[in-house]
């Protein structure tokens, strides 16, 4: 099959390049680098089923097909990177999520857009379930990223309503592992940079608020048997094992031998106090539940950014 991929250079759309071009699938990824990296595509460069083009979806998609499947990852995910380029995260979930379903009109292509457990908000339902609506705050400064996923899944239901079109949409918690972005603000890469320089864990409010992290070769395999499906309506794809941010930061303290306090910080507007998947819906449906481990997955993702480092001061 021919696929296209906005966001490829991104954390996860460069490991579902990595996937598909294992599956036996010829692959062509966008990207406009606002917060992807070339590096994560460099292992490709020469591959004969790949090929990169540099491209901002929200102006437009002329990437030439034909294509059997469109996927929509461009997104500015992380708070560091959405609260610094507001406007462009808006852009990523409407315009962006508009061009990309127009290309999947056109050529008659299957269309998979990622969105976020962000669109459940400071959750009064938990665990959460997709039938849930959400506690979200429309005009709260993480509403840029929020609102953009909303409305991309608006959109997306819109264009299979009214065309027919076939479409999935995947809602993904935190998700972690190698090629993640040190300096993204995320608490994974936050704690594992902090552990590596020898410096303090910052944990915000009092660490009782809660995570569940999925391993990215796990989201992976569910965001391919999510396109493979017919679910229109969205499907959490995440892990149901919820940490505090605490017990997390001790985790991580464990893994990397790191003896350094943890201080705290106030915390951050909107920040969501719990966060755990119901996944019963991938299950029956999709037959996929994450089978990595977090101590697995933690320490391949450490691994990776230890010898990321050693790279860096060569």
């Amino acid at each position: 099959m021919r696929h296209l991929i906005s966001g490829a250079a991104g954390f996860i759309g460069s490991h579902l390049c990595d996937r598909l071009i294992a599956d036996g699938h010829h692959v062509t990824g966008l990207d406009n680098f606002i917060t992807g990296s070339a590096r994560n595509l460099e292992h490709l460069e020469s591959h004969p089923r790949f090929r990169f083009m540099e491209q901002d979806v929200t102006q437009g998609c002329d990437a030439p097909g034909p294509w059997d499947q469109v996927w929509h990852l461009a997104s500015l995910a992380s708070p560091r990177d959405y609260l610094a380029h507001p406007l462009e995260t808006l852009e990523s979930g409407s315009s962006g999520t508009r061009n990309m379903l127009e290309v999947a009109r056109r050529e008659g292509a299957r269309f998979l857009v990622t969105s976020t457990s962000e669109c459940y908000g400071d959750p009064l339902e938990h665990p959460q379930v997709e039938t849930y609506w959400g506690n979200v705050n429309p005009v709260g400064t993480r509403s840029c990223y929020d609102e953009s996923k909303r409305y991309a899944e608006a959109l997306t239901m819109a264009y299979h309503r009214y065309y027919g079109a076939r479409t999935n949409i995947a809602r993904i918690f935190n998700t972690y592992g190698p090629r993640m972005a040190l300096n993204d603000g995320r608490v994974v890469p936050a704690f594992l940079d902090q552990a590596l320089r020898g410096e303090p864990f910052t944990v915000f409010g009092d660490g009782r608020q809660t995570r569940s992290f999925c391993y990215v070769s796990d989201l992976v395999d569910g965001l391919v048997r999510l396109a493979s499906s017919d679910e229109r309506y969205p499907v959490n794809l995440g892990n149901p094992v919820e940490l505090t941010i605490l017990e997390f930061a001790r985790r991580i303290q464990e893994l990397t031998g790191s003896d350094r306090e943890i201080v705290f910080e106030p915390l951050p507007e909107d920040d969501p106090r719990k966060r755990r998947p119901d996944i019963s819906k991938a299950k029956k449906i999709l037959g996929w539940e994450p089978k990595i481990s977090l101590e697995q997955g933690l320490k391949e993702t450490i691994e990776y950014f230890k010898n990321l480092a050693t790279v860096s001061r060569v």
